[in-house]
């Protein structure tokens, strides 16, 4: 299927490794461009070279007020045109209610919350027809993940401001997404899985949840995200995706 990616151009936010860097994997596969940014330099370059001639990286902040302009800039500086951004970010601290500071809420706020708001925001500005927005936010947007309680509070405020978002944008013809991951086999997973007393019984204990019984691979989730963002997915918007193994059952 021909996604139409073929010369759009996207900026994929947090893209060195993980969710992001898989999202550009796959767009630049159907021949899209993407600037992708990761908080260092370096790593932001590796990333880039690592992607090919259609990436270009760049380090940036989320939490960084002029990062949004910056990149929008440099991707129609670098590619003459700017059609879409996925904004994807690190995942806040674990932790209960207890062990979480409002120094580590503070700053989730600022990066996972405030810095997606910003990013969306200058993105709406910029697009037009067939312009898209995209979120990778969690499964915790339907139900908390234990050990996740910044996360919990912060992602389903997210998924309310990209729902109001695509009421406000969608008669310009900009289109906004969001896509809940659940267990997919990232760093970020097997960090949590390693902070469990026994990561086995948490690995197999989810997984018999679901009916594919095994986590998700970054590919595949990549895979949901370039359609999502292509023009194929021309007639959704203000929807959330599940990308999560058939985990959730419920509407």
């Amino acid at each position: 299927m021909d996604l139409g990616l073929k010369d759009r151009v996207y900026v994929v936010t947090g893209a060195t490794r993980g969710l992001g860097n898989a999202s550009a994997r796959e767009l630049i596969a159907d021949g899209a461009k993407v600037i992708v940014t990761g908080r260092d330099e370096r790593g932001a370059a590796e990333a880039a070279s690592a992607l090919g001639p259609g990436a270009v990286g760049l380090a940036a902040d989320n939490a960084d007020p002029d990062a949004p302009e910056r990149l929008i800039g440099a991707a129609r500086e670098r590619f003459g045109r700017f059609d879409g951004i996925l904004i994807s970010v690190g995942g806040p601290a674990p932790g209960h209610l207890d062990d979480n500071t409002d120094e580590q809420w503070r700053t989730a706020f600022e990066s996972v919350f405030l810095g997606a708001v910003r990013f969306a925001r200058a993105a709406a500005r910029e697009l037009g027809e067939g312009g898209v927005i995209g979120f990778v936010l969690s499964a915790s947007v339907h139900e908390p993940i234990p050990g996740l309680t910044i996360s919990n509070g912060l992602r389903p405020g997210l998924a309310g401001f990209a729902k109001s978002l695509a009421d406000e944008v969608g008669p310009r013809g900009v289109r906004v997404v969001g896509l809940l991951p659940s267990r997919i086999d990232t760093d970020r997973v097997r960090e949590l899985d390693a902070l469990s007393a026994d990561p086995g019984a948490t690995r197999l204990g989810f997984e018999s949840q679901i009916p594919l019984r095994r986590y998700g691979t970054p590919e595949e989730f990549g895979r949901v995200a370039a359609f999502l963002l292509s023009p194929a997915a021309s007639y959704l918007t203000g929807v959330m995706v599940p990308v999560d193994g058939g985990a959730r059952k419920g509407f």
